[in-house]
This record gives C-alpha cells, sequence and structure tokens, in this order.
C-alpha cells in the first residue's frame, strides 16, 4: 500500500476509536461512568417540608353542635371539634375521591396509636400489589393515630387517621375514610374518647 494510503489508514483508525461509543455498545461499562449526584431527599421527603405540621385553629364552632362531637364537612375539607363554650377546633383533612363519598352518623368505636393496616378485600380486589398486612409505622398509610368508625357495635371499615401524604390534606383521595396531617391526628385522638359523635356532612 503506497505510503499516503497507509497514513489515510492510520487517521481513520485513531479517528473511529476515539468516537464515543452508543448506549448499546457500550454495554454494562456505562455503569461505572459518573452520574450525577443523587438529590438531597427524596421527592416525597421534599413535599412534606413545603407542608405546615398543623392546620388546627380555634374557631367560632359553625355547626353549633353538642360539645365533644366531631363534624366533617367533606365539600369544605374541614373537621370540626365542638367545644362547651362555642368554640370549636378546626382541622383540615383530607376526604373520600370520587364514587368513595359518604354522609351519615357514627361514633369513634376505638382509637389505635400508630395502627397496623389490613387493606380490605374491596380495596385488594382494586389493588392486587397492595399488602395483605402492614405493622404500624412511620410508613403506614393510617398515619400516627387512626380512631375506628362504628355505626352501633358495627365497624363501618372507615377511619379518621393520620397520613404520612401531608399534600393530600384538603383534597378528595381517599377510599372514603378521613385523613389528617400527623399532628392534628394525634391533637386529636387525645382531645376525643371512645364513643364520641362522628357526623359526617
Amino acid at each position: 500500500m503506497p505510503l499516503f494510503g497507509l497514513l489515510l489508514f492510520a487517521i481513520s483508525a485513531v479517528l473511529l476509536g476515539s468516537a464515543p461509543a452508543s448506549a448499546d455498545e457500550r454495554g454494562f461499562l456505562a455503569l461505572f461512568e459518573s452520574q450525577p449526584e443523587a438529590t438531597a431527599a427524596p421527592e416525597q421527603e421534599r413535599l412534606a417540608r413545603e407542608y405546615p405540621e398543623t392546620t388546627r385553629d380555634l374557631v367560632p364552632d359553625p355547626t353549633h353542635a353538642q360539645p365533644g362531637t366531631i363534624t366533617i364537612d367533606t365539600n369544605a375539607r374541614l373537621l370540626y371539634l365542638s367545644l362547651p363554650n362555642g368554640m370549636a377546633w378546626r382541622y383540615g383533612v383530607g376526604v373520600g375521591r370520587e364514587g368513595f363519598e359518604w354522609r351519615g352518623r357514627t361514633r369513634i368505636g376505638r382509637k389505635e396509636s400508630w395502627p397496623s393496616w389490613t387493606p380490605p378485600a374491596a380495596m385488594l380486589r382494586r389493588r392486587p400489589d397492595l399488602p395483605r398486612y402492614m405493622a404500624g409505622g412511620e410508613a403506614n398509610p393510617l398515619g400516627a393515630r387512626a380512631m375506628y368508625l362504628y355505626s352501633g357495635e358495627r365497624d363501618t371499615g372507615f377511619r379518621i387517621h393520620g397520613s404520612n401524604e401531608p399534600w393530600t390534606i384538603g383534597h378528595a383521595v381517599s377510599s372514603g375514610c378521613i385523613r389528617m396531617l400527623n399532628e392534628d391526628v394525634t391533637d386529636l385522638f387525645n382531645r376525643v374518647k371512645v364513643g364520641a359523635p362522628v357526623v359526617v356532612l
């Protein structure tokens, strides 16, 4: 091969060898390339920091209910606990999404701190990916406290409970349960007794 041809061949080999390989060509070697640093916190943790720890406020009682009554205004996404002096503690809540709304009178049948969670059969049919049981804790969707709503002696399946998703408060997101910030549900939990009437409007 003439000298000029040899020089062209050598230059072409160098240029081709230095061209960046495609993702497919790099294969597992791409695993060793430098990656952007992970963000300081997962998205959910970032969102949680942007929301208040409590929505609780002492207000004139718009419900005029008997002291100790819990009234939930699902349209306004607010829960009221009536007090003896014409005032009420007001909290922001999340309520049942479309198709899961309900109204009625119930009572608190029992209370649990850091409750475990067993999804009901109807929910598992909709979401077969859900765990069959989840122990209480910060990752549990019932949050820090739960108050179980009963009709007579029957558990309705609905709860007033905490949440590890503070950005859902003020929205219609649940399968019928009333969710609160963990700080708020703990405060309400400490103020009410088993047997307290609950009115859902």
